[in-house]
Formats: structure tokens, C-alpha cells, sequence
């Protein structure tokens, strides 16, 4: 009996988690690690290291694989097209990824599909971005295109005064984004997969909590969430996917605009696991890992329905406490209900480290079950 192998492009805490999944499902999962110390790689019984931007160490990485994935968004296109060109099965493909590679990009095909965006321009000058802020208002929000993440590469520009400070921005990529500030009242995710022959299925709209420009928490099925909005949602995710030909996992990150029709605002794409999707491990009948390699591969999509009234995932970032197991007697006495996902990493401030997970008892409602996760993400992160 044969079962494919898998190849993850990228050793960080995606790929490690697909692991279990794998293993589970009986598949070989293989890592290309940036590092021999990074997180994945004691996860999989293979996992070569080499550097994901030169197209040999793909090749020879790809040899022997049945399909390419990702554990991130940066593996250059024309390197991709030319797997691709050479007969490996890449999944995603570059034309579908370039949409959450580049976010011009982005912005263009969610305004060809007719979906709500901000109002948005590609600037190439700091007379360009004065002349966006005096039309649609200040301040405005301005991003790198490109290899931004968790809020770097992001700048809220209060006036014509903040443009002109932020020219130095074009010397390292240019044109650049300029997006009106959006006037939201919470962030939202809704989180989709879909396989290459066009099976799609989406888990139920989340609602993600930021702090500093990283996700913190997400609460699933997002509270309060009127249902017109949040079906809109999961079918504008799942119209995006099914458009733009995604395979494999995608998370839309939107923005919800209560008295905007239709309710909600794109923010932006990933394609691949999400932060915001990882409630899904513990809280839904089939986990986003799980669901990531079986649309990569073309099997039939598991179900997405939710095993809880209320999920919580806290993530627990780098703080006081460097020697994490010392503090899991005390944290899993705490709350012996609460699912806890370390990643591996060594600890350094604000580095996300890992998360916790809690499907709500019957009794529980969000604020309950929110503190339980706190609990237990504190207690780990400080040692206390």
C-alpha cells in the first residue's frame, strides 16, 4: 500500500502542526526547513534544510513528492511556474497565491469579483498618497505589497505631514498601497478550503481580537454576528477561493461595517493554515491541518461544522516564563479542559509561541470561557 508524500515548503509552526495530521491520515509529510533548528523539523522524520528562494534546492526538494505546499507565502513565482513546468503538482499555484503574496494584487481581483473593498489606490509618491488622503479623508493606512505580516510593513499616516516622513518606504519597494482608514467595529475571518477538482466547504465565521497588530484571540462562531453577515461572508470566501482557483486552505480576514452594506469590508488573504483558523484543531469536526493536506491532494473535504456552542484560541507569546513545560502542571491543573499547543520555538518577547484552545461546556458562555483561556495562556507565558 502507498501513501503520497507531502512537501511542505517552510519549517515554521504551520507545518509543524500539519504533522499530526499527516501522521494520522497515514501520509509522509517532508519539510524544506530554512534553519535546522526551526520549529517543524522534529516533527517529521524528513526535513532538509535549504533556502526556498533558490529554485535548485526546490527541485531537488520536489523530487519524489506528489504534492508541493506551503507554510508560508513567500516561495517566488517564476520559481513555482517553473516547478510546474518541470511536472510538480504545486498547491496552491502561483496565480492563485500572487493574491495573497502581493495585496495590489489582492485589491484588484476583490474589485473585479465585485466584493466590498476599501477604497484603495497604488501610489508611487508621497504626492500620490496626499492626493488619496484629500479624497477620501485622513488618515489613511499605508502597506508594503509585499512580506508584510502581524502588523510590520503597515503605517496609519494621520496627515499630507506623516505622508511626506514615510517617503523613505519607496526606497525599499515601490508602488506601494494606500487604503482609507476603515471605521470597523471588530475583525472577522472566515476560513475556507478547497481542492483542486472545485470541492469547497467553509467553517463557521470567526471573530479575531488584535492587539498590536497580532492576532491575540479568536471566538468562533463569532458572537452576535448577524446571520445575513456572516453567510455573506463565508460566501464571499468561498467565491474568492473558488475564483481565483485556491486549493488548500484559505482564510480571508475582513473588516465588519455595521450600517456598510453588506456588513463586512476584505482586509486581506492568506493561503495556507491561519492563526485565526487554529480554534479549529480542537473546536470543529475537521481541523484546518487536517483539511489543508486533504484538499491539497485532492481527497474529499471533511466536515466544518463547529463542536462547540462557542470556541476560544488564545495565543501566549513570548513573556517572563523561558522554561514553558515548568508551568504546564500548574497551567493544566488549572483548567483541565483547555487544549495547549506549544510550537517548539525558544522564547523571546512577543514571539508567538503557542495557544490554547477551549470548546465552551453547556454552562459557559464568552466571557467564561474566554477567561479560561486567558488562565491558561498567562500561567504559561509568566510561570505563574
Amino acid at each position: 500500500m502507498t501513501f503520497p508524500v507531502i512537501g511542505v515548503v517552510g519549517g515554521g509552526q504551520l507545518a509543524r502542526m500539519m504533522a499530526p495530521a499527516a501522521v494520522a491520515l497515514g501520509f509522509d509529510l517532508r519539510i524544506l526547513a530554512e534553519a535546522p533548528d526551526v520549529c517543524a523539523v522534529p516533527a517529521v522524520a524528513q526535513a532538509p534544510v535549504g533556502d526556498y528562494k533558490n529554485l535548485e534546492t526546490l527541485r531537488e526538494f520536489a523530487r519524489g513528492v506528489d504534492v508541493l505546499t506551503f507554510d508560508h507565502e513567500h516561495v517566488p513565482s517564476e520559481h513555482l511556474q517553473a516547478l510546474i513546468a518541470d511536472g510538480v503538482n504545486v498547491q496552491p499555484r502561483p496565480d492563485a497565491l500572487i493574491n495573497a503574496q502581493d495585496k495590489l494584487v489582492m485589491r484588484a481581483a476583490i474589485e473585479r469579483l465585485g466584493l466590498p473593498n476599501p477604497a484603495w489606490a497604488a501610489v508611487a509618491s508621497v504626492a500620490d498618497i496626499a492626493a488619496f488622503g484629500e479624497t477620501h479623508g485622513w488618515p489613511v493606512v499605508l502597506k508594503m505589497p509585499r512580506g508584510g505580516y502581524d502588523g510590520k510593513g503597515v503605517k496609519v499616516l494621520r496627515s499630507a505631514d506623516d505622508a511626506t516622513a514615510a517617503a523613505d518606504w519607496f526606497e525599499a519597494m515601490s508602488p506601494l498601497l494606500v487604503e482609507e482608514m476603515v471605521d470597523f467595529s471588530r475583525e472577522l475571518s472566515a476560513l475556507v478550503a478547497r481542492t483542486p477538482s472545485g470541492e469547497s466547504r467553509a467553517w463557521p465565521v470567526a471573530e479575531s481580537i488584535q492587539v498590536d497588530g497580532v492576532c491575540d484571540e479568536v471566538i468562533a462562531p463569532a458572537p452576535n454576528i448577524p446571520a445575513e453577515v456572516a453567510e455573506a461572508a463565508a460566501a464571499a470566501a468561498l467565491r474568492i477561493a473558488n475564483e481565483l482557483g485556491v486549493t488548500g486552505v484559505m482564510a480571508a480576514e475582513l473588516f465588519e461595517t455595521p450600517g456598510r452594506a453588506p456588513g463586512f469590508l476584505v482586509n486581506e488573504l492568506a493561503m495556507r493554515p491561519h492563526n485565526t483558523g487554529h480554534w479549529t484543531m480542537d473546536g470543529a469536526l475537521t481541523g484546518q491541518f487536517e483539511q489543508h493536506l486533504r484538499a491539497v491532494l485532492d481527497l474529499p473535504l471533511g466536515a466544518t461544522d463547529a463542536l462547540g456552542s462557542i470556541v476560544v484560541m488564545k495565543n501566549f507569546l513570548g513573556g517572563a516564563n523561558l522554561d514553558l513545560f515548568s508551568a504546564y502542571a500548574a497551567a493544566l491543573a488549572a483548567e483541565p479542559t483547555v487544549k495547549v499547543h506549544s510550537y517548539g520555538k525558544s522564547v523571546r518577547p512577543g514571539r508567538k509561541i503557542g495557544h490554547v484552545n477551549v470548546i465552551a461546556s453547556k454552562n459557559d458562555d464568552v466571557t467564561a470561557a474566554r477567561a479560561r483561556a486567558t488562565t491558561v495562556a498567562n500561567i504559561i507565558r509568566d510561570g505563574k
